[in-house]
């Protein structure tokens, strides 16, 4: 039964019943608790909320912390090694090769698309001997504990339409977000902080990102994604009004708690008992979230693998550290973003700024995991929503160029929760332009990411306006060739 057909089948039984108050209608009032409230009661208990019957199977990962570079990273200029692109440089791209790709209103007007190679250089790291590019030294440290995943592809080719799809599984707004669904599905560890969390860092510019992004759709509000900042409070309203104790607080939630039950038995809308959980939950988050925020205890080595941006709140090293604060703390699904990615022009200069925000914090995150034995059961995700042209935007001179928006391959790497190490997974052409071997779809990747959640992505579905739906839409294939058996 979906969240929409029982508050009808709860109004039916009651005006059926007439409003008895002292009769059916109290019975009843135990029954108007939503399925995720009844979930949470038949889930272990050390799982807030949560499905029954999940997770599916048992799980690789508990948790997940997803890296978003929203605005596109250049593969060709960090992952995606095209020796053989010296030979074509300043060439047209042939059209064998572009096979008639739908171009951005950027592009499309030009004459003629010039190859362009990468102006930094690559080398091999590791026993497995991954390409990575100088911009990234310390990704490259890592490169034998990563998965790299260079075939990834979507059909979006602009901003909003390319992150809505990499985050809720289709390209309009509206559909639950992906950490929504995690959420929805197997809950949370911990009672006082929330099942799904999201940090934006200040990169001086850059796409807007829209609450929707990391929104609950049409499941319950409940599993939307609660947004830390990095000025005043951590999280929006979480502080009493000045003279307003906890224990008034308490008292006042007690009081609005029973109004809202009120509601509940009068109108049986889901909304309703959703606003219940968000109030207790932000009352007991007063206490863990400051004590979340605070790294004034972390030791002197941790700022060393992070950098020392850990300790300006705001930078990506800083949402880092807490995002690995919030892992150990159980949260499930740990949404980061990092923008201004979106290279058009001036890539020389401007990538490497980029780089440089987050390369040391996604190692750092990757090596303190493992330092604390949390790395096997944390899922990281490090990629954005496409990739860039091989060819050049607007004029390409000796010392500048710009790249447009290719979602026909791009690269994401993986860490821990279940991933082979150390391997590379899909080829691109000699121009990276199109897919060689082993495509991997944006649905596929979020297939995977819920299988090692140990989530059958085919069966974690919610029924909403007539059908039944799911992250993955209707695609979406279990990448099984990177996982450990």
């Amino acid at each position: 039964m979906s969240g929409l057909e029982e508050p009808v089948r709860r109004m039916t039984r009651r005006h059926f019943f007439g409003l008895n108050s002292t009769g059916v209608g109290l019975a009843a009032l135990a029954s108007l608790a939503n399925r995720d409230a009844r979930a949470d009661a038949s889930a272990p208990k050390t799982v807030r909320g949560g499905l029954p019957g999940l997770p599916h199977f048992p799980p690789k990962a508990r948790r997940v912390i997803y890296l978003f570079q929203s605005g596109g990273p250049s593969q060709m200029e960090l992952f995606d090694y095209k020796p053989r692109l010296r030979e074509f440089q300043g060439t047209d791209l042939p059209e064998s090769v572009r096979g008639g790709q739908r171009l951005t209103g950027m592009s499309a007007t030009q004459s003629s698309f010039p190859v362009v190679p990468s102006k930094f250089a690559f080398a091999q790291h590791g026993q497995s001997g991954a390409w990575v590019s100088e911009l990234l030294p310390y990704t490259a440290k890592i490169a034998d504990r990563l998965t790299f995943l260079k075939s990834v592809n979507t059909e979006e080719i602009n901003h909003d339409p390319a992150v809505t799809m990499a985050q809720t599984g289709f390209r309009l707004g509206g559909r639950p977000s992906m950490g929504a669904w995690v959420a929805y599905g197997i809950g949370c560890e911990n009672e006082d902080l929330p099942a799904f969390c999201v940090m934006i860092s200040n990169s001086g510019g850059g796409q807007p990102l829209y609450d929707r992004l990391w929104g609950s759709g049409f499941l319950p509000s409940q599993y939307q994604g609660v947004k830390f900042r990095s000025q005043g409070d951590p999280v929006l309203y979480l502080s009493n009004p000045r003279g307003f104790s906890p224990d008034n607080r308490r008292q006042f939630l007690d009081a609005l708690g029973d109004l809202n039950r009120m509601t509940a038995a009068e109108f049986g809308d889901p909304e309703t008992n959703a606003r219940l959980t968000q109030y207790e939950m932000a009352f007991r988050m007063q206490t863990s979230v400051p004590e979340l925020a605070d790294v004034s205890k972390e030791p002197a080595h941790t700022f060393e693998l992070y950098g020392e941006d850990a300790r300006k709140p705001g930078t990506f090293a800083a949402n880092c550290l807490l995002a690995r604060r919030l892992a150990e703390r159980g949260v499930r699904f740990i949404q980061l973003y990092h923008r201004d990615w979106d290279h058009h022009g001036n890539l020389p200069q401007d990538l490497p700024k980029r780089c440089k925000d987050v390369d040391r914090a996604s190692a750092g995150l990757i090596l303190d995991l493992e330092q604390r034995g949390m790395l096997d059961d944390t899922l990281v995700v490090w990629g954005g929503e496409f990739g860039r042209t091989v060819y050049c935007q607007g004029r390409l001179t000796a010392t500048d160029y710009g790249r447009d928006h290719h979602g026909r391959c791009f690269t994401v790497w993986t860490a821990g929760g279940g991933m082979r190490a150390g391997i590379t997974l899909g080829e691109t052409d000699d121009y990276g332009y199109n897919i060689t071997r082993d495509p991997v779809h944006v649905h596929d990747l979020q297939a995977t990411i819920l299988h090692c959640l140990g989530i059958d992505h085919l069966r974690l579905t919610y029924k909403s306006q007539g059908r039944e739906f799911r992250l993955t839409d209707v695609g979406g294939t279990v990448v099984k060739s990177i996982l450990k058996a």
